[in-house]
């Protein structure tokens, strides 16, 4: 079984080189090949990897395209029965890849495997897995019920917290961040959904694979570093446009059918992205 290991990099070269190294290492067994894409990277990115990882196919974009759309225009090159969807900003382990592809070989249902996510500090993440944002589970989120309550079902459903992050199960959403699909999923979904730039990509893409009959899985029995967030400014107004606009996307393309409670979510995103806003300008 051959493996196709999907980056996309914008400005975290130093970030990417370790992330390459762990992959690569994490590629001594296993068939497989790396594409690398860069988001048109203004911290010397290309002149930094040109000669280094021989092996890894670069692509470099004049422009920033988003990661959805980046992501996608290698899918045409791809040979592999698994692509692996993988952020610059993640150190794998030595047998990551074997291990994830043997378990999903064992599940005829598997459309997409996520993994197990600490941060820099070892700490566990959530968004490893997470349920459907539906209003009601959103607005647990939103105003902490799923911190009051972590496990339970109903109110920290958000991110799954009735399920060990120890133990392997179906899940609802998965996180970009490491997203392995089968050849045979990525053909029925056709890859990200384009119209998102930046955040809520995998969530719409989680979902599709559900749309298509296949089950997305939680794989506990490896764990990775995600140094979350190293490639935006999580204060900027340029996250705030892409975040809160993914949001009002995904609403709408997943409400439709329900005017009233569509609307009534896009208020609340307008809100909460007035609210980011003003604290921004407040803290400048």
């Amino acid at each position: 079984m051959k493996l196709s290991i999907v980056i996309v990099n914008f400005n975290v070269k130093q970030l990417l080189e370790n992330c390459l190294q762990s992959v690569v290492q994490a590629c001594k067994n296993i068939d497989a090949e790396i594409f690398v894409i860069d988001n048109a990277s203004t911290d010397g990115s290309q002149a930094f990897f040109k000669n280094k990882f021989s092996s890894v196919h670069f692509k470099w974009n004049k422009i920033n395209v988003g990661f959805a759309k980046a992501n996608n225009s290698v899918l045409p090159e791809v040979s592999g029965d698994y692509i692996l969807f993988l952020n610059p900003d993640t150190i794998v382990p030595p047998d990551c890849f074997e291990k994830c592809m043997a378990f999903f070989s064992t599940q005829h249902d598997c459309g997409a495997l996520g993994v197990r996510m600490v941060d820099g500090q070892g700490n566990f993440l959530k968004e490893s897995k997470r349920g459907f944002p539906h209003p009601m589970t959103s607005l647990y989120k939103m105003i902490g019920l799923h911190k009051l309550f972590p496990r339970s079902r109903k109110f920290a459903k958000y991110y799954e917290g009735h399920l060990s992050e120890k133990e392997n199960n179906p899940v609802a959403v998965l996180s970009g961040a490491f997203m392995l699909l089968s050849k045979a999923t990525l053909n029925k979904v056709k890859g990200f959904d384009e119209s998102y730039f930046m955040y809520g990509e995998d969530i719409d893409l989680s979902c599709n694979i559900t749309k298509a009959g296949f089950k997305n899985y939680y794989f506990a029995d490896t764990t990775i570093t995600h140094f979350k967030g190293e490639s935006t400014e999580k204060k900027s107004a340029e996250y705030s446009k892409h975040f809160y606009g993914s949001m009002k996307i995904f609403v709408r393309k997943y409400y439709a059918d329900n005017k009233i409670t569509m609307h009534f979510i896009c208020l609340g995103i307008d809100f909460k992205k007035a609210l980011s806003n003003l604290k921004r300008v407040l803290s400048i």
